[in-house]
């Protein structure tokens, strides 16, 4: 008795919402989803997004299902055009704060907090700003809970310089530079 050797099947996935592209509709993202497909896959977009493929789909709903339908992408259209919308404006308020912090005489520190909204992962930046600036550099939590980004010297012009240069997604008006000097501790 000879049983057959499983066969491996490639399955597709999408690079914004990373559902199967069949289920991208149900993902939020379907306006984005579909550009990507449509980019990326054109004959899968065709099987799945095109006029035919759409009528035959919908041809068998009743007029009540296929009104229902229209109202339910309509209403998930509008919710992704929101959260699209929120997304965008969180990040036009979003301020990269460059802290220098002096630590003792005449030695600084500079910490970086703000970088998580734009989406950036602080440890691989930590480690890019580490390898430029040739000095340690390391992700520390905030007493807000937030993190931030300490580098070893007085690095904060170059900072901005290099933030802007390799990660464009920040605008220039939202990096904010501060100078903030330790409280010595008063002896009474």
């Amino acid at each position: 008795m000879t049983e057959a050797a499983p066969v491996s099947r490639e399955v597709i996935y999408c690079g914004v919402c990373t559902l199967p592209p069949e289920y991208c509709e149900y993902g939020g993202t379907t306006k984005k989803c579909q550009e990507w497909l449509e980019k990326k896959h054109p004959a899968l977009y065709a099987r799945i997004w095109s006029p035919e493929a759409l009528t035959a789909a919908t041809a068998s709903l009743s007029v009540a299902a296929l009104e229902r339908a229209a109202k339910d992408a309509k209403k998930k259209a509008a919710k992704a055009e929101a959260a699209e919308q929120k997304h965008a404006d969180k990040l036009a308020n979003s301020m990269v704060t460059i802290k220098r912090i002096e630590r003792n005489k005449r030695k600084y520190v500079t910490a970086v907090s703000g970088l998580e909204a734009f989406g950036l992962e602080l440890k691989k930046v930590s480690k890019d700003f580490g390898k430029k600036f040739a000095t340690g550099s390391s992700v520390t939590k905030t007493p807000s809970g937030g993190e931030e980004i300490v580098v070893q010297g007085d690095v904060s012009g170059e900072i901005e310089e290099f933030l802007l240069e390799k990660y464009k997604d920040i605008p220039e008006d939202n990096i904010e530079l501060v100078e903030d000097k330790k409280k010595k501790a008063s002896a009474s």
